[in-house]
Order: structure tokens, then sequence, then C-alpha cells
């Protein structure tokens, strides 16, 4: 007869939210408008307190310029009752390569960062054209949680 699963869940702690923002690469984006909420999937590198994107122009770029406020989510999956996921609430400041000399330079940071994930990116052979917008979210609020089902 085959033990029953039971999963256990748990908080994750900061450090162990960094650390799997830190191992992935692609995450979900939630954004809202009036009484709208849309997600998107979404290439980031986390450094240093702060989630670094892309996108191209369109209606995710017209709402956060009315509310910057977004919410990120990145997950591990191993099986139905063994995960962790990490959800980050905060502002999303758009990346400009004019500007004052602070906004070349986190732009220029954010491309670098952007081509560590994807060397192409931004380049006549970027592998997803069109997304030429650099943002970063700022880890106001860090959460994470997990389930195991292993050594119960």
């Amino acid at each position: 007869m085959t033990k029953p699963i039971r999963a256990r869940f748990r908080e994750l702690a900061e450090p162990e939210c960094r650390a799997l923002l830190s191992r992935h690469h692609v995450g979900r984006m939630a954004y809202t408008f009036r009484d709208r909420v849309d997600i998107a999937p979404i290439h980031y590198y986390f450094d240093d307190g702060w989630l670094y994107g892309r996108t191209a122009l369109g209606r995710k770029l017209e709402i956060v310029k009315h509310n910057r406020w977004v919410a990120f989510q990145v997950d591990e999956v191993d099986g139905p009752f063994d995960w962790r996921s990490v959800v980050v609430k905060g502002g999303l400041y758009l990346l400009r390569p004019d500007g004052s000399e602070e906004e070349v330079l986190l732009h220029a940071h954010a491309l670098k960062l952007m081509r560590a994930v994807t060397p192409e990116a931004l380049t006549a052979e970027d592998p997803a054209p069109g997304r030429e917008n650099l943002f970063r979210i700022h880890l106001d609020e860090v959460s994470g949680r997990s389930s195991s089902s292993k050594g119960l």
C-alpha cells in the first residue's frame, strides 16, 4: 500500500526568495488599470534589489504610465505538491537611453544585464525584436511560499 501524499506548506525567508529570483529569467508581470488586470510573461534579470526587463511599446507601457505599481511572480515547479513561488510588488520605472547621466548609466546597466540572458538583445539579431524599452521594478514587497511532499 502506498503512503498518501501530504503536502507541507511554508513561507520562504527573504534570502530564499532572492535566491529563487536569481536562478530564473522568466516571470509574469501583473498590472492594472481601473477595473482590468492583465498579466504578461517577461524576461528579466535580478540584480541588487531590482528586477530588470524589457518590453515593446503598447498597452502595457501606457498602463504603467498611469499606475506604476505592479506585481511580478516567479515559480519553480517540480510537481503538484513540490514547488516554490515568489511574488514581488513594487514600482516599475522606465529606463531611457538619453537624459541625465544617471538615466544613461541605468539604461546601459540594464542592457548589460539583459544581454547576460539574451546576448543578441537590442541588436539586429535580437530573437525578440521590438522589445526595446528597458525598465526596472523595485522590490518594495517580497513574499514567497513553498510546498513539499518529500520527507513526510
